[in-house]
């Protein structure tokens, strides 16, 4: 049975994809009100405040519920020692949770709000400051009204981004291209490194828009956390438009659960609940992160909720291994367990993550590629370049369901440790 709170939430991340914005501020003010409205009034007023460097201050764009109203364009200067202290705070789709300092903000009944950054992030000389802040007033906050907060705040974020591409471009008006262009600047670049690993991704949408997505995730070293490199691949449970929006829903709920805990178990029990209580649950998502780290035996740690089992490859001993799930679909089930498992890469090792599009793509028989095609490309070309590999594992998918006429979305990570010949001739003279 769907919830009211994830009914309403599923609502909104449905009407960013459909409503016509002309404006920035439009954007916001929407997603203000459809906030306030969706929290049975515990919510009593909202505000958009917009960074005007000239002014050194936030200025008030936009107002609605039943607080006492403050004219528009009154203006919070950075110059408040504490308020500038807040805003710094305000990093990594944090939430201020707080009460009002400003004198005059107070006198408009101002006490207890929340806050988040929206938008990008512009370089001033005190700081880099978000360009708008979106702020909520109620007696108390929940849990749910903070995740759903730093959601729709990202949500929004993507937006606005958009919109501006909108705007330089007269023909991007079509609800499917505007998504598809959204979803495609939400993937990272496809190549990247780390230490001696080399990772090529590639997501082929089967429509313009579909519900693969692929991401790689740094995490910067701490006191109590080695750096680290995460990479995840999952599959949204439909097709089109509400796969889109479900993988732009999943993209910041990851990044916003791994904020409240970097152990990747929990991170997967938090994400759950929260696809859970949003989508109904035949909307599910697999989803496999991986956690490459610099630690001597070159151990990769690992979560898999029910998505298609990683292929790792040992050319040293010509020896496959998959890794399994560790948990059920995200969202079927609210409170599931995920176990955390690891796989070990030496030199010269390759891994593959993949998603049904590829292992389970169609000939006109009716065969399904299947994970022996795909273990035979990489055992074909595992000295060849992730990239390079990934591209003959895509063309040769291609080729084979040219004349299906069943498609899916096809997305691949190829993950490859440098040899010892590789990795000694990287070390410096």
């Amino acid at each position: 049975m769907v919830n009211k709170n994830q009914s309403e939430l599923e609502q909104i991340l449905d009407d960013v994809t459909s409503n016509d914005y002309d404006n920035e501020l439009e954007i916001l003010s929407d997603f203000v009100e459809q906030l306030i409205q969706s929290t049975d009034k515990k919510i009593t007023g909202g505000r958009v405040w917009k960074l005007v460097p000239d002014k050194y201050a936030y200025v008030l764009q936009f107002q609605a519920g039943e607080m006492r109203e403050i004219p528009l364009g009154f203006s919070h200067s950075l110059t408040d020692e504490l308020f500038h202290k807040e805003l710094l705070t305000l990093r990594n789709e944090k939430v201020l949770n707080s009460r009002e300092s400003n004198e005059e903000l107070i006198k408009f009944g101002i006490g207890n709000y929340a806050g988040i950054g929206v938008g990008e992030v512009i370089h001033l000389q005190t700081g880099k400051y978000f360009e708008y802040l979106l702020g909520f007033n109620a007696e108390e906050f929940n849990d749910d009204f903070f995740d759903n907060l730093r959601i729709i705040a990202r949500l929004a974020t993507i937006a606005i981004r958009d919109l501006a591409i909108k705007k330089k471009d007269e023909n991007y008006g079509k609800e499917l291209s505007k998504a598809g262009e959204i979803q495609r600047n939400l993937l990272p670049e496809h190549y990247t490194e780390f230490q001696d690993y080399k990772l090529f991704g590639v997501c082929v949408p089967d429509q313009q828009v579909g519900g693969d997505y692929f991401d790689y995730i740094r995490n910067n070293a701490s006191e109590t956390e080695e750096e680290s490199l995460g990479v995840l691949i999952c599959d949204c449970a439909s097709k089109g438009m509400p796969a889109a929006i479900q993988a732009l829903f999943v993209s910041g709920a990851v990044r916003m659960a791994m904020g409240f805990s970097p152990k990747i178990s929990n991170m997967f029990g938090r994400l759950n609940n929260i696809i859970n209580r949003t989508f109904s649950r035949e909307r599910f998502v697999t989803l496999f992160y991986g956690e490459l780290t610099l630690s001597s035996n070159r151990l990769i740690l690992y979560a898999n909720a029910g998505h298609c089992p990683p292929i790792h490859y040992r050319p040293s001993k010509d020896k496959f291994q998959d890794l399994p799930p560790t948990g059920g679909f995200l969202g079927i089930m609210p409170n599931q367990k995920y176990k955390l498992e690891n796989c070990r890469m030496l030199q010269g090792d390759t891994l593959v993550l993949y998603t049904d599009g590829i292992s389970e793509a169609m000939n006109a028989e009716g065969d399904l590629f299947g994970e022996k095609r795909i273990m035979e490309v990489i055992k074909d070309n595992h000295e060849k370049s992730c990239k390079e590999i990934a591209y003959i594992l895509l063309e040769k998918v291609q080729h084979f369901s040219a004349s299906s006429i069943y498609n899916d979305d096809k997305t691949l990570v190829v993950i490859k440790r440098d040899s010892r010949q590789k990795s000694a001739n990287a070390l410096p003279n």
